[in-house]
């Protein structure tokens, strides 16, 4: 062989070797890279309830900002949310969370936020494929009787307690006489039901109890086969972005009803504007609360407070936060991000005794968990104790409209 041939096969090698070390390179960075994790928020992002989402991402985004700004998921990871829109709809939140779980490849679901769309995503997706879901918001009875092999969870308190709760609300009025008209779905039909029965039970009377269909231009007829049992108050059982304001307006132009009742669906200032504040004087709505004077909600509202202050105190954002901060902590817990293992890890996080850890409290519960140390998460809106069903203790708020703001008048826990 030549020198000159020789030279050029040296050439070749160098060169060769060169590549090969830079190759490698890149694949030892990309390597040491840290592994993004993602959570699937299974929300009604348009439909009847979207007006409600903003604040519920702000909540979401402050808890991922806490974690990876305090180190990150197990080794580093980066923690993400990845949105997927249920339109409050049981078929699409199926068709959602099946691209989450088997596209997206999130490690668990942070909602969904109506009782139906919960229901059908988790009888579809999440309990065949083994992923636990949160919700911050579905408060339906039902999802307590799914058989859920322990992957169905919720941050707020069930419908039944608040059925109970606005029926003492009511009682405590005076008022004596209601009708009620309910969205014909679970969260409804589940309200409905609740607060039928503990009404009855204190004594009152159910003068008008019908279901009506979504997306209606017009109830009058329904309205005015309610109004002829004779009760002054209507409770409206619906969403601010779909047949709540409807029904309300059209009861007030035929004169129907004037005064109404409102429970969470409608918990919303642009809907009362849009009915009118002049006609909604006096009118009380309940919802899902927190806790108040605890150490968890003061340390998410300081957080919160200098992250998106126009998020606090909006409905079911302190739920939205527990529920994203805890499916950290239980992916910490567990010590990977397997789906198989967050169901057990969520209970042990979030259960009394152990270190107490609060909402951004992250650096914290990763030190605590390293060590083998048992924590107990306090969160936002409270304690969040799971029952063998995956509900919790809660709290419901009771606001009044007075002058062009609702105001909270009362708070009852369970």
């Amino acid at each position: 062989m030549s020198g000159t041939k020789l030279g050029a096969r040296k050439r070749v090698l160098l060169r060769t070797a060169i590549t090969a070390a830079a190759a490698g390179l890149v694949f030892g960075a990309a390597s040491a890279q840290s592994a993004e994790v993602k959570l699937g928020g299974l929300w009604g992002v348009t439909g009847p309830v979207a007006k409600f989402i903003p604040p519920l991402k702000d909540a979401a985004d402050l808890a991922i900002k806490q974690v990876n700004e305090q180190g990150g998921l197990l080794k580093g990871d980066t923690l993400a949310l990845v949105l997927a829109d249920t339109k409050c709809d049981g078929k699409t939140s199926s068709a959602a969370a099946n691209k989450l779980v088997n596209i997206n490849k999130v490690i668990a679901i942070n909602g969904a936020l109506c009782s139906g769309a919960t229901i059908a995503a988790a009888n579809t997706v999440g309990i065949p494929g083994g992923v636990v879901m949160i919700s911050p918001a579905s408060t339906a009875p039902a999802i307590s009787r799914l058989k859920d092999k322990d992957l169905i969870f919720r941050v707020t308190p069930p419908d039944d307690f608040q059925g109970k709760v606005l029926a003492r609300v009511i009682k405590k009025r005076g008022i004596n006489s209601i009708a009620i008209t309910y969205i014909q779905n679970d969260y409804g039909k589940g309200l409905a039901e609740a607060l039928k029965a503990s009404f009855e039970k204190l004594g009152g009377k159910v003068a008008g109890y019908a279901a009506h269909e979504a997306k209606k231009a017009s109830y009058r007829s329904e309205l005015a086969t309610l109004k002829r049992g004779g009760a002054k108050h209507l409770v409206v059982i619906a969403y601010a972005a779909d047949s709540g304001p409807v029904i309300m307006r059209q009861s007030l132009e035929r004169g129907y009803f004037r005064k109404f009742i409102g429970v969470d669906g409608i918990n919303e200032d642009n809907m009362l504007k849009a009915v009118g504040w002049q006609n909604v004087q006096g009118m009380f709505i309940t919802n899902s609360g927190s806790i108040p004077g605890t150490a968890g909600k003061k340390a998410y509202t300081t957080a919160m407070k200098a992250f998106k202050p126009g998020s606090l105190g909006k409905p079911f954002s302190d739920n939205t936060y527990d529920a994203t901060f805890m499916l950290a902590l239980a992916i910490e817990q567990a010590g990977s991000a397997d789906r198989s293992k967050i169901s057990a890890a969520l209970r042990k996080i979030a259960g009394p005794g152990g270190l107490t850890i609060l909402p951004g409290q992250w650096t914290k519960a990763k030190a605590a968990i390293a060590a083998g140390q048992k924590i107990n998460y306090q969160g936002a809106a409270g304690p969040h104790d799971f029952d063998a069903a995956g509900d919790v203790p809660g709290v419901i708020d009771v606001f009044e409209v007075r002058g062009q703001k609702r105001v909270l008048v009362e708070k009852i826990a369970k």
